[in-house]
């Protein structure tokens, strides 16, 4: 069986079927892409004394970005506008860029809630969330009886 991708009138054909395709693909995958929303990569690590939380967002800035931190729920967010704007010239188009995104974690039991640190540096904002010294992993040797 052979699947077959129709038109159905919904774009104008081109004379080349071959771009056509070309031109479906590039619109469907890269402009679509500008559109979507933005949701930054994350990595999360354990450590023996605390919890590392890295999202990589570059183009921000430190002042571009709100950690809010409610019952053991914490939310980092960002918003980002950039306007082209030149006033000597007479535009027929300008584009505004708009980045947002948020980003939610449930903190464990064991996390600290009263120590967590940010960094932001080379578009990678790193939290660091210490453990409670209860719950840092002990380790001692047991002897047999």
């Amino acid at each position: 069986m052979t699947l077959v991708k129709f038109n159905n009138g919904h774009k104008a054909q081109l004379a080349n079927p071959f771009f056509n395709d070309v031109y479906n693909l590039l619109s469907d995958s890269v402009f679509s892409e500008k559109v979507a929303a933005f949701t930054p990569a994350v990595n999360v690590a354990e450590t023996e004394n605390q919890f590392e939380v890295e999202l990589a967002v570059p183009g921000l800035k430190k002042e571009d970005f709100k950690i809010n931190l409610e019952k053991n729920v914490l939310t980092i967010s960002a918003e980002k506008k950039t306007e082209a704007v030149d006033e000597n010239k007479k535009y027929s188009k300008r584009e505004y860029s708009f980045n947002s995104f948020t980003r939610s974690f449930t903190l464990p039991e064991s996390a600290d809630q009263t120590n967590i640190e940010a960094d932001y540096t080379d578009g990678i904002l790193k939290l660091t969330i210490a453990k409670k010294e209860e719950a840092k992993i002990q380790s001692r040797e047991i002897t047999i009886k």
